[in-house]
């Protein structure tokens, strides 16, 4: 199944629980906006193009949980769900913007019935979308490697993060398709192991030669001349800034700037691969919200404890890698050079630098 989709004969929601990998494979229904939201909040679907397609069928979601005596107190109620979703994390773009998309669809509706439907049709559409663009932005950025190219990828950009296909790994399951024999390192990703739970698992399920490392291990295997080029993805990028961050930056896990300062000290490309509609040209770096989450995930190990229980800890989710360390960004029209051009890289006319 995809990550996320609607399920037909639930009528409700349908997702990977990722929280249990890589122990289970599971399927959660997330048949009320509060298990979704809460699906969204404890990581059960993630990724920024995931958080999109949670976004969308939430608000269809709400459309089909809600109802009123009149269709103004119909959809009030639907977007004040809608809320909820929206802000249940701050830093991926994609999950507020699906979310503002699909409640124009209760502006062209005139009855909760034309309601449900418009968008329910609306977030299908967008999750079908979201898998054509990601192999599109494969196609485009397996372009980038070699045959025998070793990747270092961080997190989990698969299908995993996305309603299918994936962004970062969906360049090496493109190269692959196209027989090149690329083999991936994959980071475990602390504090949550992202990449250790997550990206392993779909790399060996796709038949890609994988190796996970310690997040620490990165500037060691870059020194051996283990890695051929650096491709991660992002939960939004963003075209503005101050400083080191004037041409914009990319908003990815935390660590990911680390493996971008150590891929420039080694002479490593380093690929962002994402779809546009993760570039965020309305925001400037100083104002994105990077979340912090619960130091408890550090403080504890699945449950056991990690360190003292009162200790206290700093645990954003995301940094801000500035795009003078990025060497290209990959979307489903094309791959582009740094610093990124808005009507180039945002507009339906975009034409790609390769």
């Amino acid at each position: 199944m995809r990550t996320i989709q609607w399920d037909d004969g639930r009528d409700c929601i349908a997702m990977v629980d990722q929280t249990k990998l890589p122990a289970e494979y599971t399927t959660y229904y997330a048949e009320t906006v509060a298990d979704l939201v809460e699906s969204i909040e404890v990581l059960r679907i993630r990724g920024a193009p995931g958080l999109g397609g949670a976004g969308t069928l939430g608000v269809a979601l709400a459309a089909r949980r809600n109802d009123g005596d009149t269709y103004d107190a119909y959809e009030a109620a639907v977007r004040e769900d809608a809320d909820r979703i929206a802000t249940a994390r701050p830093t991926a773009v994609n999950l507020s913007r699906e979310v503002e998309a699909a409640l124009g669809e209760l502006d062209a509706a005139t009855s909760i019935a034309e309601a449900r439907e418009r968008t329910l049709t609306h977030a299908k559409a967008v999750c079908d979308r979201d898998v054509e663009r990601n192999k599109r932005l494969g196609e485009h950025g397996a372009a980038l490697l070699a045959d025998d190219d070793t990747v270092m990828t961080h997190c989990n950009a698969g299908a995993l993060a996305t309603v299918d296909w994936g962004t970062a790994l969906g360049v090496v399951y493109s190269a692959h398709e196209a027989d090149k024999a690329v083999s991936v390192i994959a980071n475990e990703t602390r504090p949550l192991n992202q990449g250790a739970r997550i990206t392993t698992v779909e790399l060996q399920e796709h038949g890609v030669e994988t190796t996970l490392i310690p997040d620490n291990a990165s500037g060691r295997v870059m020194q051996e001349g283990r890695v051929d080029a650096v491709v991660v993805g992002a939960d939004r990028i963003v075209l503005s800034g101050t400083g080191e961050f004037a041409d914009g930056a990319v908003f990815n896990k935390i660590g990911t700037y680390k493996h971008a300062v150590l891929a420039d000290r080694h002479d490593v490309p380093f690929v962002v691969a994402a779809p546009r509609a993760t570039i965020d040209a309305e925001t400037s770096v100083e104002d994105v919200e990077i979340e912090e989450r619960d130091g408890d995930e550090l403080r504890e190990i699945y449950g056991t404890q990690n360190a003292p229980e009162d200790v206290p800890v700093y645990n954003p989710a995301f940094d801000p890698t500035p795009m003078s360390l990025v060497d290209y960004v990959v979307t489903e029209v094309g791959v582009f050079e740094p610093p990124l051009d808005r009507e180039a890289v945002v507009e339906d006319t975009a034409t790609p630098a390769h």
